[in-house]
């Protein structure tokens, strides 16, 4: 008589990720779920702050031109005005937000990898609180997807969004992180109880039909943990100089391109901004400046006559990336409102000869326009300005996001925006 074949030799292994026995893997379960969520619970939370800071940082109440956000409401309860100290300050904020997203990359494919046998678990609604909770695992998965793939896109200068990447990606961080936080008061407090639990572990996420481990679970976790430093070190040198040679994923990173006016990085160049030589020579370009005591038209050798002043500023852009401080030297911009009848210097819209984009108009607060280190720069590093660092004037303003820092200024109009 044969001998019978054992349990686990006869069961056939199920073809659809819809059994639980589909998912073998033995580093599943609530512990390393729990790490992992732990983990992505203090990192989100500062990602999605940095962010807002961000979007504070553009002044959007300041001027429509400013806001890219139209109808947010009551999701610009927090706004304020900008400040100009310390000068890095958004330097670091925004360095902070797309260094980090960037190094939690791989904590989040793990945690996504950890729960997946959730997502196809039957029945799909067992009661209408099941169904809800599934509706927001999916917007929490989806929200996280779309906010760190179009983050991704947009530091790597591939703007491929279907319309402006600003409002998709501020109203996501909105959804995503409104279901985040629904998902955290919900299981941290279990999250807590399995990270100090070492025991054997049961559960929905637990195999029922394992297979032989190839790694433990803190090596796993040493895996992932390993793929955020290498990220980190590659990407965060984009807007920490003491890194930059090893920036090797950033599209700024690597050493400072060179010394002098042309010696830091840029996103745009004269050539695709539609900015012409007969534009911008001596004999052609004029600075319009309009204010209350009426307008005034400036030529370079004009502009030259005034007070001139030196700052120390870097350009931080949106996508994460920064230059080290670069020696600037202009006429200060309260200088010029006061040339058009401001003692105490108001708002200003500045205007770009860039014609298309949308950061080719954008607005000051009186703030940063009455620092005495905002300029309308018209030397950096002690040489005049190239044509694709803003020749023949550009603003630089201190804490201020790069897009504000215009380039090759036409018009500047003081006054109450």
């Amino acid at each position: 008589m044969a001998r019978p074949d054992s349990p686990a030799r006869s069961r056939p292994l199920p073809r659809t990720p819809f059994s639980p026995a589909f998912w073998r893997s033995p580093l599943r379960g609530p512990w390393l779920t729990s790490v992992l969520g732990l983990v992505l619970l203090g990192g989100i939370t500062v990602l999605f702050l940095t962010g807002l800071l961000s979007y504070a940082a553009y002044n959007p109440d300041l001027s429509t031109v400013n806001d890219k956000t139209p109808d947010k409401g009551l999701l610009g309860f927090y706004l304020f005005s900008w400040p100009t100290d310390p000068h890095w300050l958004y330097r670091l904020t925004q360095g902070v937000h797309v260094t980090l997203g960037i190094t939690l990359i791989p904590v989040l494919l793990a945690k996504l990898w950890s729960v997946v046998p959730k997502l196809f678990t039957l029945p799909l609604a067992r009661s209408l609180a099941h169904a809800l909770e599934r509706v927001s695992l999916l917007l929490l998965v989806g929200g996280a997807l779309f906010e760190f793939v179009t983050g991704v896109l947009n530091v790597q200068l591939d703007y491929v969004f279907p319309g402006s990447f600003y409002p998709l990606h501020f109203y996501g961080a909105w959804v995503f992180f409104a279901a985040f936080v629904a998902h955290a008061a919900l299981k941290t407090p279990a999250a807590v109880r399995n990270v100090r639990q070492l025991r054997a572990e049961h559960g929905e996420l637990v195999s029922p039909s394992p297979a032989a481990p190839t790694v433990s679970r803190r090596g796993a976790l040493g895996l992932v943990g390993g793929g955020s430093l290498l990220l980190l070190v590659t990407t965060a040198g984009q807007s920490f100089d003491p890194l930059r040679r090893t920036a090797l994923l950033a599209p700024h990173g690597g050493a400072e391109p060179a010394t002098g006016p042309g010696g830091f990085q840029i996103n745009k160049t004269a050539a695709y901004a539609g900015i012409h030589a007969d534009e911008t020579s001596e004999e052609a370009w004029r600075l319009v400046v309009v204010g209350r005591a009426g307008t005034v038209r400036l030529s370079r050798p004009e502009l030259l006559q005034l007070p001139l002043h030196s700052s120390s500023l870097p350009i931080a852009c949106v996508e994460g990336w920064s230059t080290s401080d670069q020696g600037w030297r202009g006429v200060r911009l309260r200088d010029l409102a006061a040339l058009v009848g401001y003692d105490d210097p108001p708002d200003v819209l500045v205007e770009s000869l860039q014609r298309h984009g949308a950061f080719r108009r954008a607005a000051l607060r009186a703030n940063q326009v009455a620092d005495p280190r905002s300029l309308l720069a018209l030397y950096v590093n002690g040489e005049e300005l190239t044509p694709d660092h803003g020749h023949p004037a550009r603003v630089v303003v201190p804490a201020a996001p790069g897009v504000l820092n215009t380039k090759w200024v036409a018009r500047m109009t003081f006054g109450e925006l």
